[in-house]
This record gives C-alpha cells, structure tokens and sequence, in this order.
C-alpha cells in the first residue's frame, strides 16, 4: 500500500495540474488493517463504545465486513461522541467519533496527505505530518526563526 501512496505522491509533485479522480479503492483491507493498526489502544471509545482491544478480537472479519460496505457505498459513519473537558474555568468540547469512523478516517489522511504533500510549501509547518508550530519555532543556529525563509 505504502508504494502506491507514494507512487500518488510522485504524480502529484511531478504533474502539479494533474486531477485525482478514482481514489475510493485504496481504502481496502490492507490500508484499513494498516490505519487499525496506527490508531493508539488507549484512546476513549465513541458513540459505539467499541474500544481497538474489542475490534482487534475480531479483526479480519471486521475489515472485511468495513471494506465492503465502503464498496457497496452503504458505509455510514455514526454520530460523535460529544465530551466536555476542562479548559481553565471554562470546558471544551471534543467530538470522538466511532473506532471504525476513526480507521476510515486514517485511510482518507493517508490517501490525501500523498496528493497535498507535494503543493505544500516546506516551511509550511501547519497540521502536517512530522510538523507543526512548535518545530517551525526552534533555534536555528542561535537564532530564533521570526521570519520564515525557503
């Protein structure tokens, strides 16, 4: 899967112009089984109460039957979990969805982030992966960055 990633990746920076139509089928088992595996075993259940540790005991069955209702185009995700978590004396509120919405998810991340890497400037630091604000800040030399420079 990841050399097809890629592979999108290389069109995407070799043909700027180029428009991806058929993307749906890279969401298969081996993406989907992959973003399972990527998701944290500790993060809170949804809506569905379903944690990786009970999705896991039942795994190929559940890609399986996850893949196919993607094909068939009756894939419907579930509400989100709606929570409230302290923010100095107010509560903000966090949306988690379901886990099988949470792999579905990481598959569309993976497919999109392979076409908008390449458009991306390289100190755009901005929810990317192996970015972010905190690294875009970092001393440079003894210098602390306030002006971004390709």
């Amino acid at each position: 899967m990841e050399t097809k990633l890629v592979r999108i990746n290389q069109i995407a920076k070799e043909k700027p112009k180029e428009v991806f139509t058929s993307l749906y089928h890279y969401l298969n088992e081996e993406m989907l089984s992959q973003c399972h595996q990527q998701l944290k075993a500790n993060s809170a259940a949804g809506i569905d109460r379903i944690t990786k540790e009970t999705y896991t005991a039942n795994l190929s069955e559940n890609i399986h039957r996850l893949t196919e209702s993607l094909k068939r185009h009756s894939y419907q995700p579930q509400p989100v979990k709606r929570v409230y978590i302290p923010k100095g004396k107010d509560r903000r509120p966090l949306g988690i969805p379901a886990y099988e919405d949470k792999i579905v998810q990481a598959g569309v991340t993976r497919i999109l982030q392979a076409i908008y890497e390449a458009d991306f400037l390289s100190f755009s630091y901005g929810f990317r992966p192996n970015k972010s604000g905190h690294k875009a800040l970092k001393i440079k030399n003894g210098v602390r960055l306030h002006k971004f420079t390709k």
